[in-house]
C-alpha cells in the first residue's frame, strides 16, 4: 500500500482545519436552534455527524503530520487541543504555517538556523 506524498497530507490537514471550523459553527447553530428556541433538531442531526467526521479526519491528518514533518511534541499537542476548541484549528493551521511546520521540507523554519546576510 502506499502511503500520500507529504504535499498531498499537508494539502488535506489545511482543508479539514478549515472544514472542522465550518463544521463547528453549523453545529453551534443547530444547537442554537434546538435547545434555546426549541424549534427543530435538525441542525444537529445533520452537522453533529458532520462535525464528528471532520473532526476525527483532522485528527488522523495531525498525527500523520506529527510523524512525516517530525514535530515536536507540543505542536502535536496544539494540533490536538486545536481540534476541541471551536474554531481553534484555523488559528493552528495559520500559526504552523507562519512557523514551517506545515511545510515541504522537514526541519520547521524556526528550527532552522540562519545564515548572517552578505553585505
Amino acid at each position: 500500500m502506499r502511503l500520500p506524498s507529504k504535499t498531498t497530507v499537508i494539502r488535506i490537514f489545511r482543508i479539514l482545519a478549515v472544514a472542522e471550523a465550518f463544521s463547528w459553527a453549523a453545529l453551534l447553530v443547530g444547537m442554537f436552534l434546538k435547545w434555546v428556541l426549541r424549534t427543530t433538531e435538525v441542525g444537529v442531526e445533520l452537522a453533529g455527524p458532520v462535525h464528528g467526521a471532520f473532526f476525527i479526519g483532522y485528527g488522523l491528518a495531525a498525527l500523520a503530520l506529527w510523524r512525516l514533518q517530525r514535530w515536536p511534541f507540543r505542536v502535536a499537542l496544539f494540533a490536538g487541543l486545536a481540534a476541541v476548541l471551536p474554531f481553534a484549528t484555523v488559528w493552528f493551521e495559520r500559526w504552523a504555517g507562519r512557523r514551517g511546520y506545515l511545510g515541504a521540507t522537514t526541519v520547521p523554519a524556526a528550527a532552522r538556523v540562519h545564515e548572517p546576510a552578505e553585505v
